[in-house]
């Protein structure tokens, strides 16, 4: 199994991001194909205090060929846009193998 990991930093107007990112982006992540779960976490901080992050997602798909598919599908495509235009400069993406 494999997942896609977004990391966000705070953003400077949570309370728009926030909304957005429910109402909108969710909503369109939700649709990829090959999805099998997605976590989304809100970052309370951490071991030394306030954290810069604001939001980790996680979207699980068998395997890398199901995730860059769904990536290049309809739905991943207009996920991404959105991504970039309302969370470019907060987030970071990478992919990741999930162990155990």
């Amino acid at each position: 199994m494999v997942k896609l990991v977004a990391i966000y930093k705070k953003p400077e107007d949570v309370a728009a991001f926030d909304k957005h990112y429910a109402e909108v982006h969710t909503p369109l992540a939700l649709k990829m194909p090959g999805l099998i779960k997605a976590e989304i976490s809100r970052v309370t901080g951490g071991p030394m205090g306030e954290s810069p992050l604001h939001l980790i997602a996680e979207l699980y798909f068998n395997d890398m060929a199901a995730l860059g598919a769904a990536m290049q599908s309809p739905e991943g495509k207009a996920a991404a846009k959105d991504l970039m235009g309302f969370a470019g400069k907060y987030v970071q993406m990478h992919f990741a193998e999930v162990k155990g």
